[in-house]
């Protein structure tokens, strides 16, 4: 008995016609054929009557049928499935349009680094102009507002937020910390939803109350801490220690940024999305699960500014060495951001790269 996959994405590419399930990572090119025997086997059928009505030979089809299991495009029965389908249940609601975009999009080769990336963006140039940065209407009539008050202490703590790259090598006092992380990740009361149950409210919106979000510290060097990497319980405020860490692992979590491995700590945030699904069964919601990451980590880098630290925060992840290490399965529970930060280097009002690192 054989099915095909429900997390199979088919488009063309370079000439070919490809067939990329985003729940295992595999993709095939494929030919007419391959569209017959997954339509053929939409749901669970056995091969032997396709076999006798087949201007193909026997073998033909099974060699055919062979492939299509092998690249993960055709389930088998009695087979053990694949860990990744399995979880990726949790996502019916949502996949195709979410399930694509996220597991497609994980693992890029970010260890190339910022030459690379530099060199790149140069290359582009000799083709591409730089899309302007804003937008002007100049044959529409405009209202000029009035100038701004002088900054208090939250509008300060605004303008003076940046991305650091180089950090003291004093640890990070361990109430800094648990400042960050209260004021961030932390529950700051609960509310009755009824039928709902109770919901957490926490700095940052979350749609739906929902909180999908989790905090997973690496402390590298924090004052009264044991190196390691830690979750975050926003309820009791507390650190749990799963594993040991070092210097190493901030790096191979950000690989091409080797200036955060001097960081104090890197917070990784997760995503449980079984609990916006719940409430949100539209793909829409997957929308929802980035703008919360966004939101969390623009506050951590002002309260982090507002502690005289210097923050950061990074996209650029190496996903799946993240979610080993971390113990995820990387489909019910995922990495989707990073955020960090350390003391401030003496005598230095920001310091956007390290030594030697500025760019042509």
């Amino acid at each position: 008995m054989y099915r095909r996959s429900p997390h199979i994405v088919a488009y063309w590419a370079d000439g070919d016609l490809v067939f990329h399930n985003f729940a295992t990572g595999i993709r095939a090119s494929g030919t007419a054929l391959t569209i017959g025997l997954l339509d053929y086997f939409d749901t669970w059928r056995p091969a032997l009557p396709l076999l006798e009505r087949s201007a193909l030979s026997p073998s033909t089809l099974h060699g055919a049928l062979r492939k299509l299991v092998g690249c993960s495009l055709l389930q088998v029965s009695g087979a053990r499935p694949r860990p990744q389908e399995l979880a990726m249940e949790q996502w019916a609601s949502w996949n195709p349009a979410a399930g694509f975009f996220h597991f497609s999009t994980k693992d890029l080769p970010f260890e190339a680094g910022e030459a690379h990336a530099l060199g790149f963006l140069w290359r582009r140039l000799e083709t591409l102009p730089v899309p302007a940065s804003t937008k002007a209407y100049p044959h529409h009539p405009s209202v000029a507002l009035p100038a701004l008050p002088a900054p208090d202490g939250f509008a300060r703590v605004l303008l003076a937020r940046r991305t650091w790259r180089r950090f003291g090598r004093q640890p990070l006092p361990l109430a800094a910390l648990s400042t960050l992380l209260k004021l961030t990740f932390g529950a700051q009361k609960h509310i009755d939803l009824g039928a709902v149950g109770k919901a957490m409210l926490r700095t940052s919106p979350s749609a739906g109350a929902r909180n999908p979000l989790e905090a997973y510290v690496v402390v590298r060097r924090v004052s009264d801490l044991p190196p390691g990497v830690y979750h975050y319980a926003p309820v009791d405020h507390r650190l749990v220690r799963i594993r040991k860490s070092s210097r190493a692992t901030i790096e191979r979590h950000l690989p091409g940024q080797a200036w955060y491995g001097n960081a104090s700590v890197l917070v990784v945030i997760t995503a449980v999305f079984a609990r916006t699904v719940w409430k949100y069964p539209s793909a829409r919601a997957y929308r929802d699960v980035l703008l919360e990451a966004g939101h969390f980590c623009q506050t951590f880098c002002l309260v982090a500014t507002a502690l005289r630290l210097a923050p950061f925060c990074s996209a650029a992840l190496a996903d799946s060495v993240i979610e080993r290490d971390l113990g995820l399965d990387g489909v019910t529970e995922s990495v989707i951001y990073a955020c960090g930060a350390g003391p401030r280097p003496a005598g230095v009002e920001w310091a956007p790269w390290p030594p030697g690192g500025r760019r042509r």
